[in-house]
């Protein structure tokens, strides 16, 4: 790592993770390949921050741990990169037990227990609608194929839709390194204020 850290991808240690690690890395590690609209790409940094809003605005009760749950919920992609969902389908386990072990490392070193069953499918729910509007937006998908594909829709309102063309734009990598840095670092003071996309109506 460039902290000086020496990870171990197969038996994480939580001491030797570091946020400014995590934030380097996923912001400049590319979602859908880097096949994407626009000058920069859209990184996976920006992707969180973008999960951590929808999943704020899906259930505005939670607290700053259940955000970070939600802005950390891919990083593990930092250090074993973005791999699109049919070629982790191919490899099944062997995939899913590193990212695991990284994601267990990553809350253990950040203070959070595992995520109780309704905060997952809460990630799960920020993470799809999120995909669907950068599959629309950013990836060149039509409606009807990202409506097949994650089965969602979100209707924003004028000041989310505003709000969340601001967080689907593609940022340079330093911007979004420290956007993602500056997130983390709110939440894990108990900063509960609201996040950075605004309301929309559930799907």
């Amino acid at each position: 790592m460039l902290s000086g850290r020496r990870l171990d991808l197969l038996d994480p240690s939580p001491l030797d993770v570091e946020i400014t690690d995590i934030a380097h890395g996923l912001a400049r590690v590319a979602r859908w390949n880097g096949q994407t609209a626009g000058p920069h790409v859209f990184s996976v940094a920006q992707h969180s921050l973008l999960v951590e809003a929808l999943g704020a605005a899906l259930d505005p009760r939670i607290g700053s741990p259940e955000r970070l749950e939600l802005l950390l919920h891919d990083a593990p992609e930092y250090v074993i990169g973005d791999i699109i969902s049919p070629l982790k389908a191919a490899i099944g386990d062997a995939y899913r037990t590193v990212e695991r072990r990284l994601l267990a490392a990553i809350r253990r070193r950040f203070g959070l227990g595992p995520p109780s069953p309704a905060l997952t499918r809460l990630v799960k729910r920020a993470d799809r609608i999120a995909a669907a509007l950068e599959a629309t937006r950013l990836a060149g998908f039509s409606q009807s194929e990202a409506d097949q594909i994650f089965g969602c829709s979100p209707a924003l309102s004028d000041a989310g839709q505003a709000e969340i063309e601001f967080l689907l734009a593609g940022w340079p990598t330093a911007e979004a390194q420290a956007r993602y840095l500056t997130r983390f670092e709110a939440l894990l003071k108990g900063d509960e204020s609201p996040s950075m996309a605004g309301p929309f109506r559930q799907p």
